[in-house]
């Protein structure tokens, strides 16, 4: 799209324009070659019509695109032989399902061949106003079943809307924005969309399962997944979005960008709310809000895209913490700071605490580095507007640390867990990513200590040099004492021992795994 203009609605003001003064019956009447100008055809006007349709057969798609441009005359005929049986048979090619080629071979090839052919229809019906270009695509593409919303009984394995995205980013590349709102608007009334939309927001989420499933592989392949700036991507996503309260656009951004089975394709709703996941399962939510916040369009602004983070964090119910985390993590420095920066100055500091635990957690688990995570809560104490608020923040997260422990020491103890059980291995990670924070925090303030940073600065924010260490010691105490009081039987052959060690330079954990052990799990805290 060459230009953007702002505009926060969907639907169009009934504008005129240029176009609309040109030939609406450009396709209208069949026209032979007598009552059209001979001269512009060039050489080819001593062929019969039929013999220059023989020719055409035996070029490709984006030859033929070529030649519609050598005259007005030139496309006409171009566009009678698309209307052709032969013609359209020929062009609109519908082996969709075939996917016994290897590799990826078949996919590329036939969405080559539709970019080539949206490229065809963009140059053969270069004149026409916008309205009439699609009404004339539409008949044409009409008998391709796979192309409509609900045309293909297999979705999952058929090319079909790909092609068409792919078919209609070429044919409206470059397209004003205006424009590319009448597309829009026009294949929403088409396929009866934003019903269909109203339909899956309104009801309980997997509670139209099938229907979820079409939308989402319509809006990725037909509307969002073929465009290569950006900025068109962020417009074609605002489009969809943008008509609904924020509830539902974080309802749709799930459905659309949310993890899905490998099977059936269908949304996977309790993916967030039951387990700890894995990034692959939040990079398309990632992705998205990134394109809604870095693109600088100025129908988003960097609150409605915290609002929507917020939002999307309760959907279907209040996600765990940890994969909280893990998306802003994952949605880059920016969001996350402003996402947490909110909090803080709406006074939810031990919120933020929590979050600031699980973030660590993260940046542990997918060995990251953990001066990432302490920079982030330098950055997030700057934000409060008072030395006391800053303490009270650094205290919330060092008691979070305990407090998230004690949760899942908790947790562990409350049933019989096997020999796989992920709930242990998280807890140490727990423990390993508290011990690498502090570490990371210890190391800043030497760091700062050697350079003449001593007591004045750090008395100015809020703390003293030994309250970070003082924490740390009071977290681990309180861990060993629960360890030592309870003794769990089914940790005993998992754990040899877990040696923490504290100082104002290091703070390090050093674990080994044995089976078979005779005595019970043993803490040992080590000061030097």
């Amino acid at each position: 799209m060459a230009s953007r203009i702002n505009t926060s609605f969907t639907l169009i003001p009934n504008q005129k324009y240029r176009r609309s003064n040109r030939r609406s019956s450009y396709f209208s009447n069949t026209c032979d070659s007598d009552s059209q100008p001979l001269s512009t055809l060039g050489n080819f006007k001593t062929l019969p019509l039929e013999i220059f349709q023989i020719i055409l057969k035996y070029l490709s798609a984006k030859d033929i695109s070529v030649l519609s441009m050598v005259s007005k005359t030139v496309g006409q005929r171009i566009i009678n032989y698309i209307s052709t049986s032969s013609g359209s048979k020929r062009l609109l090619l519908q082996d969709f399902h075939n996917l016994e080629l290897p590799g990826r071979r078949q996919d590329s090839t036939i969405l080559e061949h539709y970019r080539s052919l949206g490229l065809l229809f963009k140059r053969c019906t270069l004149l026409l106003p916008t309205k009439e270009r699609l009404k004339y695509i539409h008949k044409m593409l009409a008998e391709v079943s796979c192309f409509k919303f609900n045309g293909c009984a297999a979705p999952m394995q058929c090319l079909g809307l790909p092609c068409y995205g792919m078919f209609l980013q070429t044919l409206t590349a470059g397209w004003d924005e205006l424009e590319c709102h009448r597309v829009y608007n026009f294949l929403c009334e088409l396929t009866n969309l934003s019903r269909k939309m109203q339909t899956v927001v309104c009801s309980k989420p997997g509670g139209a399962r099938k229907l979820e499933l079409r939308i989402r592989l319509f809006c990725r392949n037909v509307l969002l997944d073929h465009w290569t700036h950006r900025s068109d991507s962020a417009f074609w996503l605002t489009r969809i979005l943008k008509p609904w309260p924020m509830v539902n656009q974080a309802r749709l951004l799930y459905i659309i960008f949310g993890p899905i089975s490998p099977q059936d394709g269908q949304v996977i709703w309790q993916k967030m709310i039951e387990d700890p996941t894995d990034d692959s399962s939040l990079k398309g939510l990632a992705d998205a809000i990134k394109l809604l916040y870095d693109t600088g369009t100025k129908e988003w602004t960097a609150d409605d895209v915290i609002s929507l983070v917020d939002e999307l964090s309760v959907v279907p119910r209040e996600w765990l913490l940890e994969n909280n985390a893990r998306l802003l993590i994952l949605s880059g420095n920016n969001i996350c700071f402003t996402f947490m920066a909110s909090k803080a100055v709406n006074g939810r500091a031990i919120e933020l605490a929590r979050l600031m635990v699980f973030l660590a957690l993260v940046c542990e688990k997918e060995l990251y580095c953990m001066d990432w995570a302490v920079k982030m809560m330098q950055k997030v104490c700057d934000v409060f507007s008072t030395p006391l608020e800053r303490n009270n923040f650094l205290q919330s997260v060092a008691n979070a640390f305990a407090c998230v422990i004690m949760e899942m020491m908790q947790s562990i103890m409350s049933g019989d867990h096997d020999e796989d059980d992920r709930s242990f291995l998280n807890l140490f990670q727990l423990v390993h990513a508290q011990a690498n924070f502090h570490k990371e925090v210890l190391v800043g303030l030497e760091e700062k200590w050697k350079h003449g940073w001593l007591e004045r600065p750090m008395r100015e924010r809020g703390f003293s040099s030994l309250k970070w260490e003082q924490n740390l010691e009071e977290a681990i105490l309180g861990l060993a004492n629960i360890w030592s009081m309870i003794k769990p039987k089914h940790l005993e052959k998992k754990i040899k021992c877990i040696t923490i060690m504290v100082s104002k330079k290091e703070v390090g954990i050093s674990y080994s795994f044995q089976s078979g052990l005779r005595n019970a799990t043993s803490m040992h805290l080590r000061k030097k």
